[in-house]
């Protein structure tokens, strides 16, 4: 563990090989940053390669936490690898963007807006829950990067979580979340674990890495809102 008591990363053989593999390497913000920044090309389409990409950083960061975020993890995990079966797969040419996946899954009826039943694994059901958690981490991160020294990062957790991701928990998980917040360690804490220099240097780089990922969140956002996709059951 670190001095705050974060959980230091351990690939044990408990775990699904997904996670394993995902939680081999520390966490790098710049290659989270490096990530997004090219997930978005001139046309304004969202790249699923770097998206993904980006991605299995968060979940690096989100294991260096320990089982705080597990709730959030363990379902980032299996949406990752979902994406990653359909990215390598047969089809993969239509999910080399999030454009064209939304536009081949809808033309071929691989989407089932009424019940989860009919397609519970679809890219499009899948993207969405990845889309959801990306905005509570967007929000979590940028109340990191504007608080103070002394800010409460059971607070900024909290706020987040509740302008986001709580909306489509129930409420058993929702209490356990914001419970479990209450026990989180200092900002200089989750600063130090972002592994590029002094928490000068993470705010600083934070600053850069947050408008690519709002970007990203913002485009996915207008897609799926324009083809009536937000609230897939």
């Amino acid at each position: 563990r670190s001095r705050y008591g974060l959980v230091r990363l351990r690939v044990t053989s408990s775990g699904s090989s997904g996670e394993c593999a995902m939680a081999e390497d520390e966490f790098s913000l710049r290659e989270v940053l490096a990530a997004f920044q090219t997930c978005v090309t001139e046309r304004r389409e969202v790249l699923l390669g770097p998206y993904l990409s980006g991605w299995r950083g968060l979940i690096r960061f989100l294991h260096r936490l320990g089982t705080i975020f597990s709730f959030v993890s363990k379902d980032a995990v299996a949406k990752v690898q979902i994406m990653e079966s359909y990215c390598g797969g047969e089809q993969r040419e239509k999910y080399v963007s999030l454009q064209s996946m939304v536009e081949y899954e809808l033309a071929n009826g691989l989407v089932d807006l009424q019940k989860r039943s009919g397609h519970p694994d679809s890219g499009c059901r899948t993207v969405l829950r990845l889309h959801r958690a990306l905005r509570w981490l967007q929000l979590f991160l940028e109340g990191l990067r504007t608080g103070q020294e002394d800010s409460r990062t059971s607070v900024i957790c909290t706020d987040s979580y509740n302008a986001s991701l709580a909306a489509f928990h129930p409420w058993v998980i929702r209490k356990a979340a914001t419970v479990a917040f209450c026990t989180l360690p200092p900002r200089n804490a989750f600063l130090e674990i972002m592994n590029v220099g002094t928490t000068e240097e993470a705010v600083t780089m934070l600053g850069e890495a947050l408008p690519y990922i709002s970007k990203v969140y913002s485009i996915t956002q207008e897609l799926f809102a324009q083809h009536q996709l937000l609230d897939l059951p």
